[in-house]
């Protein structure tokens, strides 16, 4: 693994290039190569990512605290694109436009104008478009 970093060693900021893996690396600063080991490093878990390297995003929209349903933007069978408002909830005495995460096709609307809910309950499921269209 390589990577280039800026770090400021009292007070002198410098770019370094860092190549390695385990306990044994090398740390490049202006053209002078140090080798570095780290007894006790636990190895890097690199993240894990789709095919296509973006965050899968879910089309199920839920509130993550409770709160009413002011209005209900959407119906099932409406397209609608990512950042659509499809909802206003109240929660807390606030009004929050509720967007879509993803763009497609609403599937299922599970909630009403004036509806109690409870926090983490599907509201919206909306089937996304797929990749490359």
């Amino acid at each position: 693994m390589t990577e280039t970093r800026k770090v400021i060693v009292d007070g002198t900021e410098f770019e370094v290039v860092i190549e390695g893996e385990g306990t044994s690396w090398s740390a490049t600063v202006e053209g002078k190569t140090f080798q570095i080991k780290i007894p006790d490093a636990a190895p890097v878990m690199k993240k894990k990512r789709n095919a296509s390297g973006k965050k899968k995003k879910s089309g199920t929209v839920s509130a993550n605290i409770p709160g009413k349903v002011v209005t209900v933007e959407v119906n099932v069978g409406d397209e609608v694109v990512e950042g659509q408002v499809i909802l206003i909830l109240e929660a807390m005495k606030m009004q929050n436009e509720i967007q879509a995460p993803v763009s497609g096709t609403v599937i299922s609307v599970n909630c009403e104008e004036g509806q109690a809910i409870e926090a983490n309950i599907p509201l919206v499921i909306i089937e996304p478009v797929p990749e490359g269209e």
